[in-house]
């Protein structure tokens, strides 16, 4: 009680303080007096209804003139009051204004300490002291400053993937390619099956089967499957069945396993492509298949008598370019030519809607991206968990979506105006080089090549594969970056690509935990050999990159193109009739009107040994101009019409680059095949005066000066036109001696 008591005493004794300083104040009129108490008394009537905790922090921290003993108000207005009266005595000695003082000395406690008051509030709020002249005054901020003024904004983190090093590892890394195969015909499809097989098709009806080893492949088996040009080849989820079609209207089935035939239906229409949308234990292997001429997807037991158990008219308008099956939730995805894309179950569902997606309306979602822009894909690819899939479509670009949403998340624009831009800003390629590759991007675009191409994605989900006018690029679709990009080098327009990852099942006992923990050489000796196997535009070989280099064989002489194929009537023909006399020599002996060069022939690159031997035997070369001199690089003739646009093979056209591992433009003096582009060899050829890398495999090397390698220094030497680097002198071949 009496703490009660006392306390109560204080507030009443405060209170009375305040009430006597009011009544001291210089007011003209009474009334003022009576309702300045009245609205103080409002104001604690609000104050006592509020939480009594809120209104102590709000007296610490927003009113340093209210303190909690009546003892430390009356110190402070004094200290406030003495403060005051040395401020004013300042601004009387500067500006000699009496009037100042007495006006100062009129105003009461509170309105004295309204001024500090604020300045307290601002540098409570703001931490911040503003300091006003003493002609001008401050002005009133209410509330803190913005939190822009005073802080930078927060950086958004770059997204990281955890293990992007270790899945980079498991990804083919050599710029170039190590091996290739050949068929008869151009090559179109590539796949890779879950059972380490790799099945290759020609467009003309012929299918091989390659077998994966620790490293490389090895032949299987060759079939001529198909009379006509083969649509599309596909295989089922495990890689145990393997379907083809083509356009002599015939569907064939293998067994791969043991790369056998076992089923052929003979299809009334033209089929447009094909899948196996059938799951591991199901009854009935399914396959789907389009028809080219109508918008129809006939369904067929690939085991069956031919007579199709399902056919799906009313799904498309258009006829179906594309059929995919995820095996993750076991939905199949179409496409048709005009854009539309539609999800539907398989056989044990009949057919219905998915009950797994997010969506009940295509109009919740992004799937008519492709009818927006009036393309269709040309290649899908399903990530490994499924929730996934990658596009390429015929606009150049790769289109990422959510499965279950079918939400677009990522688009990449790969098209030929982007590359342009590109070039002018950071050129990628030399002009010219770039200038070939563009002409190539045309005739592709005029023929149905381009809907060879594809996407992939690899065992992580984390990045897709693609080919590019440029190369191979492996994109991150977490970080969106590119980490790698492979194949720039290869005068090659890779199309069709198919990945193989992880380790070949050779081992037929099963692995113990004995023989995982023990440092066994011989155990450790298998390991992952990651193969990207890729076909080309008009070429009827398919390429593997590894993370091998072609250098890296053990043989220097090995030749990375392996000639598995007989040579065709045509080449044997041809090969009996030069038989009886000889082509190549080993040895050439330039005679210019500056001097003699010798030069040693490079056997290994028989056909243009034998073109140029053969040209210098018919004095082709005699009277020929050096139309093309740079100091410091090449001297170059050959070109009958002293221009460099002109001359031929002596089979009277151009004839294929022979490139060789071991025979590089790594030294001067090498003696090189001009052209155009790739395969357009004729009769022009050139010297070096210094090393030049990046000719290689761009221009077959066939030989090298051996001597007189002083007149082809002063060959380089003289006067030329800055223009056309012809010179103003001519230096003639006279004639070229073979020995």
């Amino acid at each position: 009680m009496s703490k009660n008591k006392s306390k109560h005493q204080q507030e009443s004794s405060s209170e009375d303080s305040d009430s006597d300083s009011s009544s001291s104040s210089g007011g003209s009129n009474s009334s003022s007096s009576s309702d300045l108490s009245k609205s103080r008394s409002k104001h604690q009537s609000g104050k006592s209804k509020e939480n009594p905790k809120q209104s102590k922090t709000e007296k610490t921290k927003n009113s340093p003139s209210e303190y909690e003993t009546p003892h430390q108000l009356k110190e402070d207005k004094r200290n406030d009051n003495s403060d005051d009266e040395k401020l004013n005595k300042q601004r009387k000695q500067s500006s000699g204004d009496s009037s100042s003082d007495e006006s100062d000395q009129g105003k009461s406690i509170e309105d004295q300490e309204k001024p500090e008051s604020k300045e307290n509030n601002e540098n409570d709020l703001t931490g911040r002291k503003r300091t006003a002249s003493n002609n001008e005054e401050e002005e009133d901020v209410i509330g803190p400053l913005p939190v822009a003024a005073t802080s930078e904004p927060e950086k958004k983190k770059r997204k990281v993937v955890e293990h992007e090093k270790i899945y980079l590892h498991n990804l083919p890394s050599s710029e170039t390619y190590e091996r290739s195969y050949m068929h008869r015909s151009p090559i179109t499809h590539v796949v890779v099956t879950k059972t380490d097989f790799v099945i290759t098709a020609s467009n003309d009806g012929h299918i091989k089967f390659w077998k994966k080893q620790e490293e490389g492949i090895e032949f299987v088996k060759h079939f001529r499957s198909h009379l006509g040009v083969i649509s599309n080849i596909c295989t089922n989820y495990n890689g145990t069945i393997l379907c083809t079609i083509a356009s002599d209207k015939a569907m064939k089935v293998f067994d791969v396993i043991n790369f056998d035939m076992i089923n052929m239906i003979k299809l009334e229409f033209n089929p447009l492509t094909v899948e196996c949308i059938h799951y591991l234990g199901d009854a009935i292997p399914t396959v789907a298949v389009s028809d080219q001429d109508s918008s129809r997807i006939l369904i067929y037991d690939a085991k069956g008598n031919g007579s199709p158990l399902h056919v799906l008219d009313r799904l498309h308008t258009k006829p179906v370019v594309l059929i995919k099956f995820n095996p993750v939730h076991q939905v199949v995805v179409s496409v048709d030519k005009a854009g539309i894309l539609e999800y539907w179950s398989g056989y044990k569902k009949q057919f219905q809607f998915p009950k797994c997606v997010h969506f009940d309306s295509k109009l919740d979602t992004d799937l008519f991206e492709f009818a927006k822009n009036k393309t269709y894909p040309s290649g899908l690819s399903f990530s490994p968990d499924g929730n996934k899939f990658v596009t390429i479509s015929m606009d150049r670009k790769v289109r990422v979506f959510s499965f279950l949403s079918g939400k677009l998340t990522r688009v990449y624009d790969e098209s030929l105006a982007r590359f342009t831009e590109l070039q002018k800003a950071k050129p990628q390629l030399a002009n010219m080089e770039f200038g070939r590759r563009m002409a190539v991007e045309r005739d592709l675009e005029k023929t149905e090549q381009l809907a060879l191409s594809n996407v992939v994605f690899d065992d992580s989900g984390v990045f897709v594969l693609y080919s590019t006018m440029l190369g191979l690029k492996f994109v991150n679709i977490v970080t969106n970056q590119c980490p790698r990009f492979i194949g720039k080098p290869e005068n090659l327009r890779l199309l069709h690509l198919s990945l193989f990852q992880g380790k070949v099942k050779t081992r037929k006992a099963a692995t113990t935990l004995e023989m995982e923990a023990a440092k066994n050489p011989t155990l450790e000796s298998v390991q992952p050999d990651p193969t990207l196997f890729c076909t080309a535009f008009n070429k009827n070989r398919f390429y593997m990159f590894t993370r091998r280099e072609p250098a890296d064989f053990k043989s220097p002489d090995a030749d990375r193109d392996v000639f598995n194929e007989k040579p065709s009537k045509e080449d044997i023909i041809s090969a009996t009739e030069a038989a009886g006399e000889q082509v190549l020599y080993d040895t050439a002996i330039i005679h210019t009107s500056m001097g003699d060069v010798h030069i040693q022939m490079f056997k290994e690159c028989a056909k243009t040994v034998e073109n140029f031997c053969v040209h210098s035997k018919n004095n082709y070369y005699n009277g020929h101009i050096f139309h093309r001199v740079i100091k410091g690089f090449m001297i170059q003739t050959g070109d009958p019409t002293g221009t460099g646009t002109g001359g031929q093979s002596i089979w009277g056209g151009e004839f294929k680059d022979e490139f060789r591992s071991h025979l590089k433009h790594d030294r001067p003096y090498t003696v090189s095949m001009a052209n155009a582009g790739p395969n357009t060899n004729g009769s022009q050829f050139f010297i070096t005066l210094t090393p030049t890398p990046w000719l290689d495999n761009k221009h077959t090397v066939f030989g090298r000066v051996i001597k007189g390698m002083e007149v082809v220094q002063n060959i380089s030497n003289v006067k030329t036109n800055n223009k056309t680097d012809q010179p103003y002198d001519d230096v003639t071949v006279i004639s070229v001696s073979v020995k």
